[in-house]
This record gives structure tokens, C-alpha cells and sequence, in this order.
């Protein structure tokens, strides 16, 4: 029998965590949601596609969310692509559990231009495709967990080099978590 892996790999209350939520609610709209697309177009969907070479779904959903903030299309338009196309793409993987990861987070990412706590979902999805790609998918949950802690400290240095200091309209992010 195959091992059972995690969908999301990070902890919420890990200090690392916590940090990187912190550090998001310093920051405004426009900041964050260019972080989270930037990054999982730098560092996730280049694992989606090493997966599903033919598959532009995750691909169309970043770009969709970058029109919506370049102002290019409304978000009717993103919504469907997210969910009718990327998160479409995820529920198909499911014998891929690291193509599935980096769509999910593909699709977060995206959606983040909707509900900024989305950008919690690309860690912890993104995570789980960067630490399934790195270690395979039958290491033990310390590897796992490490990897996690790297990307959540990756995400933290990125978002950190294009914060704006002092930032005059920080959003308030409701975490329920």
C-alpha cells in the first residue's frame, strides 16, 4: 500500500509561520498579490509543468490573476479560471500527489487577488509540491517538515525584498486559523 501523503505540509503555529502572517499584514494588496504570483510562477509552476508539460491550466490561472490586477480583465473572469480550470486541474492529479500540490498552489496563489489569506494556501501547498518534488514521495515527515520550514523561509525573504517599509495602507487579514 502507498504511503498516505499530506495534501499541505507547514504548521500555522510554527514561529516561522506566524512570522511570515505577520509580515503580510504589514503589507498592502497590491504587494502581496504580486508576491504570491511571482512566486509561484518562479518556484511552483515550473515543478506543475515538469509534471504536465501540456497542461496550461495553473499557468492560465497566474495569468489570469495578474490581468485582473493589471486591470486588463474582471474578476468574474479570474474566478472561473481558477476554479474551472486550475483547481480542475488539481482534483484531476490525484495519482500525482506532486503535480496536484503545485496546482493547488498555483491555484491560491491566483486566488489571492480575491481573499488574501489565500497566500497562507500557497505556502502550504507549495510546500508539499516543492518537498514532494526535492525528496520524493516516500521520506519520512522530519525531511518533510524541514523543507518546509526552508520554503516558508524562502517566501519570507521574497516577500521581505519587495515590502514596502512602512507601508500606508496595510490590509487586515482575518486568518481564522
Amino acid at each position: 500500500m502507498a504511503k498516505k501523503l499530506r495534501k499541505m505540509l507547514g504548521d500555522v503555529n510554527a514561529p516561522s509561520t506566524v512570522a511570515l502572517m505577520r509580515l503580510i499584514d504589514t503589507q498592502g494588496k497590491k504587494t502581496i498579490c504580486n508576491w504570491c504570483i511571482d512566486y509561484a510562477e518562479a518556484k511552483i509552476l515550473p515543478i506543475f509543468e515538469k509534471h504536465c508539460p501540456h497542461d496550461p491550466r495553473p499557468r492560465n490561472a497566474l495569468k489570469a490573476a495578474r490581468d485582473y490586477l493589471d486591470g486588463k480583465v474582471k474578476f468574474p473572469v479570474v474566478k472561473n479560471i481558477i476554479l474551472n480550470e486550475c483547481h480542475a486541474a488539481a482534483r484531476e492529479l490525484e495519482a500525482n500527489p506532486v503535480a496536484q500540490a503545485a496546482a493547488r498552489a498555483c491555484g491560491q496563489a491566483s486566488a489571492v487577488v480575491h481573499t488574501l489569506s489565500h497566500s497562507l494556501g500557497l505556502y502550504f501547498y507549495g510546500a508539499a509540491a516543492i518537498a514532494y518534488d526535492r525528496a520524493g514521495l516516500n521520506a519520512n515527515a522530519e525531511v518533510y517538515n524541514q523543507i518546509a520550514e526552508e520554503v516558508c523561509a524562502e517566501m519570507t525573504a521574497a516577500l521581505q525584498a519587495v515590502a514596502v517599509e512602512d507601508e500606508p495602507d496595510p490590509v487586515r487579514i482575518k486568518w481564522n486559523c
